[in-house]
């Protein structure tokens, strides 16, 4: 089993930036891939970037890439999404899950655990 939380959502202008921490706890919480995924409202929720494991291998989905880096502590069983030049397009409930094995994937209906989500809202 692992529990996810996460932090640091909140409201921003456009052209801000935030991090979202992903707190996991479990025996194996620091050795399962992480993804991050958005959700608005009527929508079906769509990848955002992952990461392996190890911490060795991301991915981005396009509407990321040269803004949005994951990264992960496994120190501190922490996964983060630092998220640079944020549009309102990127507003949205945004969640962390984890898979119970160690290569990301990229469907939410590959993951095992959720978090309850984080709001993120980007003004004009």
């Amino acid at each position: 089993q692992v529990q996810l939380v996460e932090s640091g959502g909140g409201l921003v202008q456009a052209g801000g930036s935030l991090r979202l921490s992903c707190a996991a706890a479990g025996r194996t919480a620091s050795s399962v891939a992480v993804g991050w995924f958005r959700q608005t409202r009527g929508k079906e929720r769509d990848f955002v970037a992952a990461i392996s494991g190890g911490g060795a291998s991301t991915h981005y989905a396009d509407s990321a890439k040269g803004r949005f880096t994951i990264s992960r502590d496994n120190t501190k069983s922490a996964v983060y999404l630092q998220m640079n030049s944020l549009k309102p397009a990127d507003t949205a409930v945004y969640y962390c899950a984890a898979r119970s094995r160690y290569d990301y994937r990229l469907r939410p209906d590959e993951y095992d655990y959720w978090g309850q989500g984080t709001q993120v809202t980007v003004s004009s």
